[in-house]
């Protein structure tokens, strides 16, 4: 997406990949030896398994910092898999709930900016942010998603927002899916 993340929501992935890391710890030799990882990642969870209290957390948090330097695609696919990990699907929740919030508020600014100027706001408007989830996710309609924020943004009716939300969601599952049959 071409908007910058807010350092709150930093602070959620990071916090998403703690969880991640937590889950990993509690493996056992046998899940760790079909764990899509590096050695450095299998090593630092048999690490932690002895570790109490702090000290615990504090691995996990480096455990995390490991794992975000790895494609994390195939360990969320192992969890959900193997230990029935609902991690993925609150991933792809969030990053659907990011990108309709980042789209409305693009929307906002363009027609309040349209307004200051005392200039007609369509849905034609520039949309950077619309370009980019269309880009990233070819099963979104640009139309309907740019009617929709419209909608939204001249009515604030919360059926306009929860409907783009559902319409992103479905285009990132829909993705999903398709990387999952190839």
């Amino acid at each position: 997406m071409t908007e910058n993340l807010s350092r709150s929501e930093v602070k959620r992935q990071f916090k998403q990949t703690e969880q991640v890391a937590a889950e990993l710890a509690d493996f056992t030799d046998n899940d760790l030896k079909k764990l899509p990882c590096s050695e450095e990642v299998k090593s630092e969870i048999r690490a932690i398994r002895g570790v109490k209290g702090g000290a615990r957390k504090r691995q996990v948090k480096y455990l995390a910092k490991l794992i975000r330097m790895e494609p994390l695609t195939e360990i969320y696919d192992f969890l959900a898999e193997r230990k029935g990990s609902n991690l993925k699907t609150q991933k792809t929740f969030h990053e659907g709930e990011r990108i309709r919030d980042a789209i409305i508020n693009e929307a906002v600014r363009s027609h309040d900016a349209a307004r200051q100027e005392q200039d007609v706001w369509d849905m034609d408007w520039s949309s950077p942010e619309i370009t980019a989830a269309v880009e990233r996710y070819p099963d979104l309609p640009e139309g309907d998603i740019r009617k929709i924020t419209y909608s939204y943004v001249k009515t604030r009716n919360r059926a306009h927002y929860r409907e783009l939300f559902r319409m992103i969601k479905a285009a990132i599952d829909q993705d999903e899916l398709r990387g999952r049959l190839s």
